[in-house]
């Protein structure tokens, strides 16, 4: 069940939207453009995550892998549990 926002606007901003639809513009009505603007938005902040996470990881992603040292993740494991127990 979809839930409705109520926004009002008024000056300027509401003769921007006026120019957005309609005939002359790419949308046919406020909401359908409102709603690619909230889209657009939410497209670029999931982006903005990814780039963060490839930030943080990016050290590692362009390490040599002669820099990396293997180990066995059960005997980590195992040994943790002997060390708390």
């Amino acid at each position: 069940m979809s839930e409705s926002v109520n926004i009002r606007i008024s000056g300027r901003l509401k003769k921007f939207i006026a120019q957005q639809i309609g005939i002359d513009g790419l949308y046919e009505s406020a909401s359908e453009y409102v709603r690619d603007l909230i889209r657009k938005d939410y497209e670029l902040q999931e982006k903005s995550k990814w780039h963060w996470l490839h930030e943080q990881l990016k050290d590692g992603l362009n390490a040599d892998e002669n820099d990396f040292i293997p180990f066995n993740p059960t005997e980590i494991i195992n040994q943790a549990q002997k060390e708390n127990y």
